[in-house]
């Protein structure tokens, strides 16, 4: 692919925003961590370089060879990539005498400049750097200033680098759209055809050309994320897709039975295999989030490898994995995240499993999958589905996992979901759910003490899920809904709701 973007993560908490904002010119772009630079780089038509929490004075810096990109390929360093193309090019970076964060406003934009145009002189940006750079490296010049910055934009002369202090992927930069546009479309020449349509073309191309005649094996969860991949790989091998939906205990209530009949007329060939006690009981009496994770992850395995015995030759295991499962569980270090989570759907295979893995979503963010389902015809109400996390409700039970505890949390969660419908909320909230607290709280029923189990409500609005706020719902609404589980669900007694955003927090509480 020649019409591709690299974008070099140096670890930056706003590095997925480039790759969406790109993507929404529709020109396709991947992230790779700094020290993991392709060392085939012919298929990139320009590279940008994302913030850091690190200093380019620091003697740990992230400082990767770009030998082969800069003056060779149109390249964009943003805030640390901007202090690191100044600081190992002769420029000078020093702290700042105040740490700049927040809006600021261009004071000066350089006339007839490629890189600005349609950009006012005032136009509004977003700052978030300690450093500061002092002075330009020889052979560059000075495209814009803020009142408290100078060098806020330059570039080398004589070649496509370009470089600006603030970060024109954040929504509070104003016209960060129509700069990184004129950067990729009028300068790098970047052709924006990557289109959900484009996408279904060429990825239902690399299937066939990768499977052939083999069979594949895919695991449903009734989501957007493995129906989209599902639809993918029917058009590419038809018959040759087996689709194995698992009830592993920790559904929405009714949901097996309710999603292997949504499926019906989908032409896909889809088996319902019910391995709930399996699941339950491999899960007793563990409460560690990160565990049962991983207990839950291992049991899908031994499940499909299971059931891939029963289809002849299957060689392939598909999975819905996307974008933000990828980013999650790899940090620039190159591993395992170790402050976030697992995610069960990425990663590799057991030596056991002699299943090669196929992910036609995996470089997808949710709301791009949902849009290539919609290229595809797929029904509204399944693409409208909120993500729902693949181990299920056991990451919404805090502490230990017992069947009753399932069954009072998929009581709550129905009350929740249905009233969100009811209510004609269901479509303005991103994702929502209830959490299982690990504590009993005094309360009084009638003429009697009570003490019962206390559940959290969490509605979120996003996009992608890599961030998210809470969801301002009315107050009569959630009286209702908190009315109607203490009086209907047995054993709960206090309903709260949970206002947090992330960052700080994450959407699940485990």
């Amino acid at each position: 692919m020649q019409n591709n973007v690299l974008v070099l993560d140096f670890g930056s908490q706003y590095t997925q925003l480039i790759a969406r904002r790109v993507r929404e010119l529709n020109i396709f772009c991947e992230i790779k961590p700094y020290n993991k630079l392709p060392e085939d780089l012919s298929s990139y038509k320009a590279v940008i370089l994302s913030g850091s929490p690190f200093s380019v004075r620091a003697t740990d810096a992230p400082h990767p060879d770009l030998s082969q990109i800069k003056g060779k390929k149109p390249l964009l360093g943003i805030c640390y990539g901007a202090q690191y193309l100044a600081h190992f090019n002769g420029g000078e970076v020093s702290a700042s005498n105040t740490r700049e964060y927040g809006r600021a406003k261009l004071s000066f934009v350089k006339e007839d400049e490629p890189f600005f145009r349609n950009i006012s002189a005032d136009s509004q940006v977003w700052m978030s750097h300690a450093d500061t750079i002092k002075s330009l490296p020889e052979q560059t010049s000075l495209l814009a200033s803020t009142h408290d910055v100078e060098n806020a934009a330059y570039k080398f002369e004589g070649e496509d680098t370009y470089a600006i202090q603030f970060h024109p992927e954040v929504y509070h930069t104003k016209d960060g759209k129509q700069l990184l546009a004129n950067f990729l479309v009028n300068i790098a020449g970047l052709e924006q055809t990557w289109t959900p349509d484009a996408f279904v073309e060429t990825t239902v191309a690399d299937l066939k050309s990768k499977i052939g005649n083999d069979k594949v094996i895919l695991g449903l969860s009734g989501g957007v994320d493995s129906s989209v991949a599902a639809v993918l790989l029917h058009k590419a091998i038809g018959k040759n897709l087996y689709c194995i939906f698992v009830n592993n205990g920790l559904l929405r209530k009714n949901e097996y039975h309710e999603v292997l009949k949504q499926y019906e007329g989908m032409g896909l060939n889809v088996k319902g295999v019910d391995a709930s006690a399996r699941f339950l009981n491999e899960l007793a009496g563990e409460s560690d989030p990160e565990t049962k994770r991983k207990i839950i992850g291992r049991v899908f395995i031994e499940v499909f490898d299971d059931e891939s015995h029963l289809v002849e030759n299957a060689k392939w295991l598909a999975q819905g994995t996307i974008y933000p499962d990828v980013i999650e569980s790899v940090s620039v270090t190159g591993g395992p995240s170790a402050t976030i989570k697992s995610h069960h759907n990425v990663g590799g295979l057991p030596d056991f499993m002699k299943l090669k893995v196929v992910e036609p979503l995996k470089m997808l963010f949710k709301d791009e999958v949902r849009r290539v389902g919609t290229s595809m015809h797929l029904d509204k109400d399944l693409l409208g589905r909120h993500p729902f996390p693949g181990p299920g409700l056991a990451i919404r039970i805090l502490g230990d996992i017992t069947p009753e505890k399932v069954t009072i949390l998929q009581e709550v969660d129905h009350i929740f979901i249905q009233g969100l419908r009811e209510w004609d909320l269901y479509d303005k909230v991103w994702q929502a759910g209830a959490m299982l607290l690990p504590v009993d709280s005094v309360g009084v029923m009638g003429d009697e003490r009570t003490y019962e189990k206390c559940v959290a409500l969490r509605a979120v609005e996003s996009t992608d899920g890599m961030t998210a706020d809470w969801v301002n719902l009315p107050y009569e609404f959630l009286q209702k809904t908190s009315n109607d589980i203490i009086n209907k669900v047995r054993g709960v007694n206090r309903v709260v709701y949970d206002i947090s955003s992330k960052p700080p927090a994450t959407i699940e509480w485990e």
